[in-house]
């Protein structure tokens, strides 16, 4: 008789943010943290759940990302994949509308236009499937005027009083705005944070455990991290993920 698991990889999910989780933000998962998650894998069932669209999510993760784990969800979900297979793709555009959006994104332009902070650079709204990705920098920086604008951005507060100016000019279009990463934040309409995904996974799996970094009330992973359906852990890099999967999960196992 085969000897069972100590736990059916079927009953565990793991669910990893990228950024700041398994990555130094926009920069490429190291040798470590890949083997650590083929590991993983052996053990558990492993999902990835990232704001970005698929394309940036495999330039950090790698171009076989979308078959080498169990699940990926680019756009918090609303492109969801599972073993390489495309499961739903929701549009932000058909959802809101081309009427709106160009209201939106206008006011953004002149809004960013008139913001005085120490540079911009180019690419202020990037339009992804499932929602808004708004820079007030530009997305065009480097990466060393990406980590001074992260640094300027915690004292000036430059992304949260934007946010907080869309919500009061916009709030009949119900939508939800997500701190992110070092540069952005993500516009999407409300309940289309990364909670989004879970439909695809809460009866599958007995526990679904979540890490990120942004698991404060504003971040991009608050929603999922304190939802009811998950077990949320707040990391602090990824040597920090490692740690605590350790900890939570495979010492457990």
């Amino acid at each position: 008789m085969t000897k069972p698991q100590p736990q059916d990889k079927r009953k565990v999910l793991a669910l990893f943010d990228v950024d700041g989780t398994l990555t130094v933000p926009r920069k490429r998962a190291d040798d470590e943290m890949i083997a650590f998650m083929a590991a993983l894998r052996e053990k558990v069932a492993v999902g990835i759940v990232g704001g970005s669209d698929l394309a940036k999510i495999k330039e950090q993760l790698g171009e076989a990302a979308d078959t080498e784990y169990d699940y990926l969800f680019s756009e918090n979900g609303l492109m969801a994949f599972k073993n390489g297979e495309l499961l739903k793709a929701t549009s932000f555009k058909e959802h809101l509308g081309e009427a709106k959006i160009k209201e939106l994104v206008n006011f953004i332009l002149v809004y960013i236009a008139n913001l005085d902070i120490p540079i911009k650079r180019g690419t202020f709204v990037e339009f992804r499937n499932g929602m808004l990705n708004v820079s007030p920098i530009g997305r065009n920086c480097s990466q060393e005027e990406r980590d001074d604008f992260e640094k300027f951005d915690k004292v000036a507060g430059v992304r949260e009083r934007m946010v907080k100016v869309l919500q009061v000019q916009f709030r009949e279009f119900d939508l939800t705005y997500s701190v992110g990463g070092q540069i952005s934040f993500d516009v999407f309409p409300r309940g289309w944070d990364k909670t989004y995904c879970l439909q695809f996974v809460e009866n599958d799996f007995e526990e679904i455990h979540f890490f990120g970094d942004k698991t404060y009330s504003g971040g991009n992973d608050h929603e999922i991290f304190v939802s009811p359906k998950t077990i949320g852990h707040t990391v602090t890099s990824p040597a920090d993920t490692r740690r605590l999967v350790v900890e939570h999960i495979i010492d457990k196992l």
